[in-house]
């Protein structure tokens, strides 16, 4: 499903890919993942991952969306050393200009208090192993979250369009992302990571409510 907010469009193209683009924009792609993604699109200005996890970091996935003349931007934690493609790498709380859209990435992890940790209590996502992203794209601004809990830092972040993951489990549940929009307060929100595994399966009709009960529009998509 598709939707458009002001002079943008929004694809959740399954679990947590996501692709961005507009009549003036720049064509985004938010960790492509094959599993998810039809045919071979090879349609993106621009290629964004934001950590290693197989359903973020996917290779095939990158090259199924990249052309000769994508740019690929990957988070410096990622071993790229099976990626063939020519890419750029990124650092956490770095700020960066790209054509037609800026980008700053922001920690993204588990907390090792949290109830978001394995067996042995240590966190899936540690501090350092992935990083956020805040786009603004044509005076419109968007946070991708990626695979966290709801952080402190966070209150910090003013975004129009939020796309949490509302799964549990590996990151924050769809309550913890209520909250998590509720502090934003954006226009709109788009949920991902969500019903792909049986861990992270969740009513996403009640966060929809939850949030819109509150005065913000929510769309499954």
């Amino acid at each position: 499903m598709k939707v458009d907010y002001k002079d943008l469009n929004f694809e959740r193209l399954g679990h947590s890919s996501v692709k961005i683009s507009g009549n003036s924009t720049p064509v985004i792609y938010i960790d492509p993942w094959s599993d998810v993604i039809e045919d071979s699109p090879e349609d993106a200005d621009y290629v964004l991952v934001t950590h290693d996890d197989f359903d973020h970091y996917d290779p095939e996935g990158i090259e199924k969306v990249s052309n000769n003349d994508t740019h690929i931007v990957i988070y410096e934690g990622v071993d790229t050393s099976d990626l063939e493609l020519p890419h750029g790498l990124i650092g956490v709380d770095e700020e960066g200009e790209f054509g037609g859209f800026s980008l700053k990435t922001v920690p993204a992890y588990n907390l090792t208090s949290g109830s978001h940790v394995d067996e042995k209590g240590d966190p899936y996502h540690a501090e350092g192993e992935v990083i956020g992203l805040v786009l603004k794209i044509d005076g419109i601004s968007v946070f991708y979250p990626s695979d966290t809990d709801y952080l402190d830092l966070h209150d910090e972040i003013t975004a129009d369009v939020l796309i949490p993951p509302i799964g549990g489990h590996y990151t924050m549940n769809r309550q913890q992302a209520v909250e998590l929009a509720k502090s934003i307060n954006p226009e709109l929100v788009l949920p991902v990571h969500y019903d792909t595994f049986e861990p992270i399966e969740t009513e996403e009709g009640e966060f929809k409510k939850e949030l819109e009960e509150e005065g913000i529009e929510v769309q499954i998509f």
